[in-house]
């Protein structure tokens, strides 16, 4: 049967972010060398080094006591009090030192020769270097007992800053006794030098935080350069830290290509931890050396175009990847400081939309009384005033695809009660990614269909269910005896130790392929291949072609093809709340302030089974997997009921077609359906907001259909559905 010609649709968006200039093109850049050259070296001045040098030392000791002479007030306090009270290190044995606060002695370092530099009070240069060697001290303990110090390297860097900053006020003695000791005390942290690491010491993959271990290195070559200490060995250092992060901020920015993006797709990380590693980098690369290395690396601000999609109503995100369920909202207690960052790095850039919307989310969040690295502040400036400082959310498109991320962000539109929806599949990050390919998450006035568990540590609830795919909206082929992949976690000491379930899920983290995209004033369709995802001798065909309808229909029609016509299918949907049946065929969901619909067109016969509640919500493999904390386990947003739809009679080949409706209490019933079987095409046709829809898709194993939309006995709409990948960039879309 020929398909519908397609007709021309023109543009009406124009992109946010950049239009000609190399912030639109971030793939065309060309990347710094990841070899440090001498030339740059011979620009490395005299110490202080990092985050500030002698130069923008005026700067900082202004703002200090102007902009910023409330934090310095409240630092200073900090301070003066820690110098009546005493430094205690408490519990200095605690299996993981990020349990204990005596890391933060290196902050307290930082913070007292900061406190010199600006008051030019001799006591705060004297408590600095008590500090210093009680902190250097603690790491040589804990390195001597191989205990880790903390999961993030924020206090010793903060540490090095302490050292770095009074070095023109040591004697060549002082030099020596303080700055060899720490130097010798860090550089048996480093992997290289100790080989196997002590239990809960994060190494710092380039492809994840890089808040680790590794990162030090750039930090102690830069203090320790030219230092007399070990020369030979902080040069090493340095060019290797240097190495270090720009394989990080290459990989990164290959990540964001011209959409925006991250390192990871968990958003819990993605405006919280992750940046620190490149604006430390900006910061201590500039004021070594002069050079503002940030613009080589555009990258960094259309990160905010990401983080812009997956912001919800009530600041809550889908809950993809590792992210904890309890709220599902965003933490956005670093957000400010990483925008203020944005605007101290990026802010004389002539291009001004991205900034509008930097200003915008800034509005939106509060300032912390105290950031991650509390002095951060001083090393900054206002941000200029732009001349737009609003962004048109009603020109926002229907979808926006994130090809790098593998996700797929919808919203009928930016208020509190629209309808919000994400799609992942694809994608080139493993980094705290499930297996969960072709997933969706649906959201109005409350979640519809969520991702289900959480994360707790240690529990087999993380790597029997949670990271699995019987906890997301995905499909299953069920094939006996198969030995399902393994996941990052361990068992609590309280729980035996167990095979993970066969739950008929997928293998592969990558396995799956957005092959079709396309976004219009109408719908967004996706169509996603995620046959690679699941092992190879059960799977010969699972393509799931997903159709936002604006603003409340969902579309969903799956192909699935297993090797054996006994390998049994089953289709999920998890809900917050208990869903009801209505008849054989439909069932719906109330929770919060909204309530979901949804409704099989085929099979024509199918088994419903409803599972979950108490003692039943994370079932897997014929038991429960619950959290340890048992507390916790009746959490709504964990995921309390799932629904599994199977075909009545197995077959090798099985077609799902599904229609969901999501609205607000209101909602008594879903459209009307009817289905549609014709030569190659399966379908549904319903009436929806005075208009006529119809919608088939290609029955064999391509993926495509049609869609045709009426008003009044006229078509407003009648075209096949993309059989490519709509290109888009920027918030707007091109």
């Amino acid at each position: 049967m020929s398909l519908f010609t397609n007709r021309k649709i023109v543009s009406l968006l124009v992109a946010l972010f950049v239009s000609s200039v190399s912030y639109a093109r971030v793939s065309h850049i060309q990347y710094p060398s990841d070899s440090l050259s001498s030339s740059v070296m011979g620009k490395i001045g005299e110490h202080p080094r990092l985050f500030f040098n002698a130069a923008k030392l005026p700067d900082v000791k202004a703002r200090a006591r102007h902009e910023e002479k409330e934090l310095l007030d409240s630092i200073r306090d900090r301070i003066d009090k820690l110098m009546v009270s005493g430094i205690t290190f408490r519990n200095k044995n605690a299996g993981d030192g990020s349990r204990n606060r005596n890391h933060q002695y290196g902050f307290r370092a930082a913070e007292s020769a900061l406190l010199y530099h600006v008051t030019g009070e001799e006591k705060y240069l004297q408590f600095t270097k008590k500090l210093l060697k009680e902190i250097t001290d603690y790491y040589h303990y804990r390195n001597k007992a191989k205990l880790n110090i903390h999961w993030y390297i924020y206090s010793r860097v903060s540490a090095l800053c302490a050292y770095d900053w009074i070095y023109p006020f040591l004697s060549e003695q002082e030099r020596k006794a303080l700055g060899g000791s720490l130097f010798d005390a860090l550089s048996n942290m480093l992997p290289e030098y100790i080989g196997k690491l002590p239990p809960r010491s994060n190494p710092g993959r380039y492809e994840s935080g890089f808040y680790g271990l590794v990162g030090l290195r750039w930090y102690m070559g830069l203090v320790f350069y030219k230092a007399g200490i070990d020369d030979q060995k902080a040069e090493k250092l340095l060019r290797r830290g240097y190495a270090d992060h720009i394989k990080m901020l290459k990989h990164r920015a290959d990540l964001a290509d011209d959409d925006g993006g991250a390192a990871t797709a968990t958003l819990e990380y993605v405006m919280r931890a992750y940046p620190w590693s490149e604006f430390n980098f900006f910061h201590t690369f500039r004021s070594a050396t002069g050079i503002n290395i940030a613009k080589e690396w555009p990258h960094v601000p259309l990160s905010l175009n990401y983080f812009f999609w997956n912001w919800w109503p009530g600041d809550h995100h889908a809950g993809y990847g590792d992210a904890n369920h309890f709220t599902n909202k965003v933490d956005l207690d670093q957000l400010h400081a990483h925008l203020s960052q944005i605007f101290y790095f990026y802010g004389d850039d002539p291009q001004e939309e991205w900034l509008s919307l930097a200003y915008w989310m800034q509005s939106k969040v509060k300032r912390q009384d105290t950031d991650v690295y509390p002095f951060i502040r001083f090393f900054l400036k206002e941000p200029p005033v732009t001349k737009s400082q609003k962004i048109n959310v009603d020109r926002l498109p229907l979808g926006r695809f994130f090809p790098k991320m593998g996700q797929v962000l919808m919203r009928s539109g930016s208020r509190p009660e629209d309808t919000y929806a994400m799609f992942s599949a694809g994608g080139d990050i493993k980094v705290h990614r499930h297996y969960d390919s072709n997933n969706f998450v649906i959201y109005k006035k409350g979640f519809r269909a969520l991702d289900t568990g959480t994360r707790p540590q240690p529990g087999l609830h993380l790597s029997h269910y949670y990271s699995r795919t019987i906890a997301h909206n995905c499909i299953l082929i069920h094939m006996p005896g198969e030995i399902m992949p393994e996941y990052w976690g361990s068992k609590a000491p309280s729980e035996e130790d167990l095979p993970v379930p066969n739950d008929g899920g997928q293998s592969d983290l990558l396995g799956a392929e957005v092959i079709a995209f396309d976004e219009n004033k109408d719908y967004v369709y996706i169509a996603s291949d995620a046959t690679e995802a699941y092992h190879k001798d059960k799977s010969a065909l699972v393509l799931r072609q997903f159709l936002f309808v604006a603003p409340d229909i969902f579309v969903v029609f799956d192909k699935i093809v297993s090797t054996k016509p006994e390998y049994n299918k089953t289709w999920l949907l998890h809900t917050a709340s208990e869903p009801q049946l209505r008849g054989t065929q439909e069932f719906a969901e109330a929770s919060d302030e909204g309530k979901l619909f949804c409704r099989t067109i085929f099979p024509d016969k199918v088994d419903i089974q409803k599972i979950g509640g108490a003692g039943k919500q994370f079932w897997s493999g014929g038991r429960n997997w619950p959290l340890p904390d048992s507390s916790q386990n009746t959490i709504p947003l964990l995921g309390q009921w799932r629904m599994e739809i199977s075909p009545a009679q197995t077959a090798a080949k099985t077609d799902f077609l599904h229609i969901l409706q999501v609205g607000d209490l209101a909602l008594q019933n879903m459209v009307e359906t009817t289905p549609i079987k014709k030569e190659g095409m399966k379908g549904v046709k319903f009436i929806y907001d005075a208009k006529q829809y119809e919608i088939v898709f290609l029955d064999g194993k391509e993926h495509g259909g049609q869609i045709s939309i009426s008003k009044n006995g006229k078509i407003i709409r009648q075209e096949n559905f993309s059989q490519k990948v709509k290109p888009q960039s920027g918030l707007y879309g091109e």
